[in-house]
């Protein structure tokens, strides 16, 4: 019985990536067909790997390149239609447990698009309007009054740095 390497994958609106995380691998082999069928093998260490995946949608299969590394196989595969998938696979339902999404390459619709947000960069918020019609200086006046009174008031009910020195000894 074969095992199954993890598989991440990452999508952009013209391509799917496909990860197989399998160090060392040995004897790799790969079939890709244009109605989207995914196969993989490969052995490590006297083990049987598989990877049997019926994907979304259609793929190019002459576009699709394969990269054999040390640590992974990675796998740039095409899209006969460039749109974005629901989902990896056909099937719906829950994904195989081997089965996960590659952060480090996750591009949003969003991103990929270049609407990453609103920009504030170009925003001249003195324009909004906030914080009230004009900024009344008398009653700045009348709270900065207030607040050197309480200082004072503070300094004098606090004991001076001789009293404290008086009071040791």
């Amino acid at each position: 019985m074969s095992r199954h390497p993890t598989v991440k994958w990452a999508q952009r609106s013209d391509k799917v990536y496909l990860t197989v995380e399998l160090p060392d691998a040995k004897d790799v082999k790969v079939k890709l067909e244009p109605e989207g069928k995914f196969l993989f093998s490969a052995t490590r260490d006297g083990l049987s790997y598989e990877v049997d995946l019926e994907l979304f949608d259609k793929i190019n299969t002459e576009e699709s390149k394969a990269s054999i590394g040390v640590r992974n196989i990675v796998y740039v595969i095409k899209k006969v239609e460039k749109k974005w998938w629901d989902r990896l696979l056909k099937t719906e339902g829950k994904p195989p447990v081997y089965l996960k999404v590659d952060w480090d390459k996750w591009v949003d619709v969003e991103e990929e698009e270049g609407k990453t947000g609103f920009d504030f960069d170009d925003m001249d918020f003195s324009k909004l309007g906030m914080g009230g019609d004009e900024f009344d200086t008398d009653d700045a006046e009348d709270e900065e009054e207030e607040n050197e009174d309480k200082e004072e008031e503070a300094q004098e009910a606090a004991p001076s740095a001789v009293d404290v020195e008086e009071a040791k000894t």
